[in-house]
């Protein structure tokens, strides 16, 4: 998935110092119509209270994800209440390679694009032969 404003020709993925260039989707909930444009990353339909989070976007993550941490760029935040009145507040993620991802901020650290794990992280997801040198 590529988004408005990515180059298409790398497939809308990221390095570790040219991910400023992702657009974010912010003062809006997204809808479905926005997610097909591929100007959102989610929208969710049955929760109650959707409202924008107000933060700086995009924002480096590392995300804390089944297979380990993984580097990302948040480029959506929203918050949810649940069925259950839980409230989920949830981000819309581009992975290195451009593919897009839904995660809770629980499972997110927030990083400053210099931090050396996220750094790492990325040239590791672009070239899987770094991790050996």
């Amino acid at each position: 998935m590529t988004f408005d404003g990515t180059n298409e020709e790398d497939g809308g993925g990221f390095d570790a110092d040219d991910w400023m260039r992702l657009k974010p989707f912010t003062g809006a909930v997204a809808t479905l119509d926005e997610v097909q444009a591929r100007r959102a990353v989610f929208a969710l339909g049955e929760t109650d209270d959707p409202r924008p989070i107000v933060m700086d976007l995009p924002q480096p993550v590392i995300w804390w994800e089944e297979d380990g941490e993984q580097a990302a760029v948040a480029v959506q935040a929203e918050s949810h209440l649940g069925a259950d009145g839980e409230e989920m507040e949830i981000l819309g993620l581009i992975l290195p390679d451009g593919e897009g991802a839904v995660a809770l901020m629980e499972d997110v650290d927030l990083v400053d694009a210099a931090d050396p794990t996220w750094r790492d992280l990325v040239t590791r997801a672009i070239d899987p032969s770094a991790a050996d040198n």
